[in-house]
């Protein structure tokens, strides 16, 4: 399937000269989102992934279904003040400042293996933040799992050495 042709893209949004990948229109597409999940089940399925853990926001849309069909539960990686028990959290850098991301302490146990989730890697800065959650909790990070990856930013360079997985590149 043609992944590209179910993904909008909007010139100079959020600001002028970014060119934003808009995957609502993926989502929109009943084929294409099955397509999607189907695609990340058949390349997870054999690796014993105890947890997806979902970056906010759009790690959930995929995220959440995901674990379902790898039987495996799900966890919610949180911007912060989000979590109501006491969590992990990283900062990390954005282009214009920080930001954090936050995990419940409770959420994973140690040894546990888990698969990071998100819609996009553009720069590798909060998926880099993800892994280091998964290493404060002491579980295992197997890997990474992204619909799209904007090569010229070269985000994966920033995230350890897993394996990672992507259905489409720019």
């Amino acid at each position: 399937m043609d992944l590209k042709s179910l993904i909008r893209d909007v010139p100079d949004f959020p600001k002028p000269g970014i060119l934003f990948r808009d995957l609502t229109t993926l989502l929109q597409n009943q084929a294409g989102l099955r397509y999607v999940i189907d695609q990340l089940v058949e390349k997870h399925a054999n690796a014993g992934i105890d947890y997806v853990a979902g970056i906010e926001s759009r790690g959930f849309i995929f995220g959440a279904p995901l674990a379902y069909r790898l039987g495996a539960g799900f966890i919610p990686l949180r911007k912060p003040g989000k979590l109501c028990a006491p969590v992990y959290a990283v900062e990390y850098e954005l282009e214009y400042g920080r930001d954090r991301l936050e995990m419940h302490q409770d959420a994973i146990e140690p040894g546990r293996r888990v698969l990071i989730v998100d819609d996009l890697i553009a720069t590798g800065g909060t998926a880099a933040a993800a892994a280091g959650l998964i290493q404060k909790a002491q579980a295992e990070l197997y890997g990474f799992a992204f619909i799209v990856e904007l090569t010229d930013l070269a985000g994966r360079q920033k995230l350890p050495d897993v394996p990672i997985t992507t259905l489409v590149t720019y």
